[in-house]
């Protein structure tokens, strides 16, 4: 039993040390020069616990990262992965890392030729310029310069990076006065930056500002994937082809008032966009007549958009929506009762228009909503009793209307997860139950 047990012993603790033995053996080492080039970009810049936005996400990488003869080994540094082979430097992830610093060309950055991947978003470049020998990283397939306060031109020195298919420099802007300071003008424009970028398949701009049309080249983008243009001074149509792209799951061109738009009479194809946000924009009014032909949206936002007319029966085929945003609107007439075909909602805002009638029951079938906004419009009558279905109601709106009749106490006792509650400037009473005065 003795022998036994020695011999079970010996033989776990044997398979444990070769197991480490094996994993320390299968790590790659880094190579000297690439590990000197971090430890220079590490020292060109301080560590600043408030530049770094996303708080829950932030902690300073580069602080792990030292000389010593027991840490030298630069793949196994935080932020950093190698090629498990040739042990090069592929992905740097320094992102919420509260660098604080400028970067220029002779940055050692650009000594790491083998990167794949390189993310510095949520960091505070002081205003730099992108540093035109972003070229060097020829390799790149991932580049993300997010949040991180670069600003003027983007060099077009990034449209030779053909490698990339995800491209990501949105909001880029002014810490004190939130104005956008990146740019995409001409002569290096939105066009010359995708021309060489065929297989993109993310190309995130929200906050540049390009102050010029979308050019129609971004119809051949047949990989992409997601397009988020927010808040980018766009002018002109919106080239409707971009809507036949195959595999366009997020479009975002929110916030661009001169740039109009109308949906394709026909799609060639099932579309499979998921989201799309285009509220602010010049967009054609016809455009919620055919937008059940996204018949895949799970998020529709489309405020301030100056329409007018109802707010379509069809609107209630886009079964998959889990967020929908229809305010600042001048709509008319009465919810359509198909409203309540949308089980899957979690938020519902049409505030801000001129619906009247009385708000339908079947919004009581949402009961997946969290929030619900009918504020600021002519709805009369009471408040459905089907409302105390939305058992997962967390904030309710109903001020500025002409509502009336009494709201049962009862009711909202059932809304266990209601935190706000907004009914002002309305003629309605509350009926309190027995226990409730005791």
């Amino acid at each position: 039993m003795m022998m036994g047990s020695l011999i079970l012993r010996f033989s776990f603790t044997g398979f444990l040390f070769l197991t480490l033995l094996w994993f320390s053996f299968s790590q790659p080492v880094c190579h000297d020069d690439e590990r000197s080039s971090l430890l220079q970009f590490k020292e060109s810049f301080i560590i600043n616990m408030s530049v770094s936005s996303f708080s829950s996400l932030s902690y300073s990488k580069v602080a792990f990262w030292t000389n010593k003869e027991d840490t030298r080994n630069c793949c196994m540094w935080h932020g950093v992965e190698c090629d498990e082979i040739t042990g090069h430097v592929i992905r740097l992830d320094l992102s919420s890392s509260y660098l604080y610093g400028s970067i220029d060309s002779t940055s050692s950055l650009f000594n790491l030729t083998h990167l794949q991947s390189l993310d510095l978003a949520d960091n505070h470049f002081k205003y730099s310029q992108i540093p035109s020998a972003i070229k060097r990283l020829s390799m790149l397939t991932n580049l993300n310069l997010s949040y991180s306060a670069f600003s003027g031109q983007i060099p077009s020195e990034v449209s030779e990076l053909s490698k990339l298919s995800n491209l990501d420099l949105s909001y880029n802007i002014d810490l004190v006065s939130g104005e956008n300071i990146l740019e995409l003008k001409k002569p290096n424009n939105l066009e010359t930056l995708v021309s060489n970028l065929t297989s993109l398949e993310k190309l995130h701009l929200s906050g540049v500002d390009i102050s010029s049309a979308v050019p129609k080249s971004l119809e051949n983008l047949s990989s992409l994937i997601s397009l988020l243009l927010e808040n980018c001074k766009l002018t002109g149509e919106f080239p409707i082809n971009i809507f036949q792209l195959p595999n366009l799951q997020s479009l975002d061109v929110m916030f661009n008032k001169d740039l109009t738009g109308r949906f394709p009479v026909v799609l060639d194809q099932k579309s499979s966009l998921n989201s799309f946000l285009f509220g602010g924009t010049g967009f054609s009014e016809d455009l919620l007549s055919s937008i059940e032909k996204l018949a895949s949206l799970t998020e529709l936002d489309g405020r301030s958009c100056n329409f007018s007319g109802v707010i379509p029966a069809s609107i209630g085929k886009l079964k998959q929506l889990t967020s929908l945003d229809l305010s600042n609107y001048y709509f008319v007439g009465q919810i359509p009762r198909s409203i309540g075909n949308l089980t899957q909602l979690t938020s519902l805002d049409l505030s801000y228009n001129n619906l009247v009638g009385q708000i339908p029951p079947s919004i009581g079938n949402l009961t997946q909503l969290t929030s619900l906004d009918l504020s600021s419009n002519q709805f009369s009558g009471p408040i459905p009793l089907s409302f105390s279905k939305l058992i997962n109601l967390e904030t309710l709106w109903l001020d500025d209307n002409n509502l009336s009749g009494t709201m049962n106490f009862d009711m909202l006792n059932g809304l266990k997860n209601l935190t706000t509650l907004i009914l002002s400037q309305n003629n309605l009473s509350l009926l309190v139950s027995p226990h409730e005065i005791n």
